[in-house]
């Protein structure tokens, strides 16, 4: 099962063999990233930059000749740089690597989740860039989630989720057909479909504010934010915002979507 919300294309370099195949194959299996590429030296990387336009360049600190602080000086010189994480067995070089303006510090050996993680700020680093200055409307990114399922295509539009909810690596989707699970951290989601009414409610859940229809208090489960998909449990940290951010839809007549 795979989810295609954007389309990253990412550059890894690493001397060692097998780390640049292990790390640019849990980069494969990350929803964001569409393409990688591998170099296994600086000089290389530089050549591939110089031939192809990168998104995120997963850059190894020690290796022979150019190694990653060289290479990310040039990044630092492209007209439009991709973002730079860096990939290092050694904690010695963080101060140095963020001086450069690196988004992320990963070291070995890489956990998915931790991967995930760096790549949700990757998406963080070039949607600031691109929106920077710019007079163009942003973005609307992930309004319909792609999800394979083999043979199978399913389409979920983001105005037909009514709440998220976090299963480990994965989140499930919940809609008034039916449920979707799929590979992605909680935490991506909430940032990018704030603007479109979804809240965190409690650790391990979103809610679509125009969903939710009562809100009310049960014996077992405390406060639950209910909507037609079922009940969300709202903790005592979250409560005060949510009732708020109900307040503010209600104001713009933003409530309701089911009886419409």
């Amino acid at each position: 099962m795979s989810v295609s919300p954007r389309a990253l294309r990412v550059l890894v370099v690493e001397d060692e063999t097998s780390t640049r195949e292990e790390l640019a194959d849990l980069l494969t299996d990350v929803p964001e990233i569409a393409e990688v590429h591998s170099a296994e030296s600086g000089a290389g990387a530089v050549q591939s930059l110089g031939a192809h336009a990168f998104d995120a360049v997963f850059l190894d600190i020690s290796m022979p000749g150019l190694d990653g602080m060289d290479v990310a000086r040039v990044i630092g010189r492209l007209s439009s740089p991709p973002a730079i994480v860096f990939v290092t067995a050694s904690e010695s070089h963080a101060i140095e690597a963020f001086g450069i303006g690196a988004v992320d510090y990963l070291l070995k050996p890489i956990r998915p989740e931790r991967l995930a993680e760096s790549v949700s700020r990757v998406v963080a680093a070039r949607r600031a860039a691109a929106t920077d200055g710019a007079e163009s409307e942003p973005r609307d990114e992930l309004a319909v989630v792609q999800i394979d399922h083999g043979r199978r295509t399913v389409f979920v539009r983001r105005d037909d989720v009514q709440f998220v909810e976090a299963h480990g690596d994965y989140i499930r989707l919940h809609t008034a057909q039916g449920t979707h699970l799929i590979r992605l951290p909680l935490s991506y989601l909430e940032e990018i479909w704030a603007p479109a009414g979804f809240v965190r409610v409690h650790r391990g859940y979103l809610v679509a504010v125009g969903w939710v229809h009562d809100l009310r208090v049960t014996s077992s489960s405390g406060l639950v934010a209910c909507t037609p998909a079922g009940d969300v449990p709202v903790s005592r940290r979250h409560a005060r915002g949510l009732k708020e951010q109900l307040l503010e839809a209600a104001r713009k007549g933003q409530l309701g979507r089911a009886a419409r």
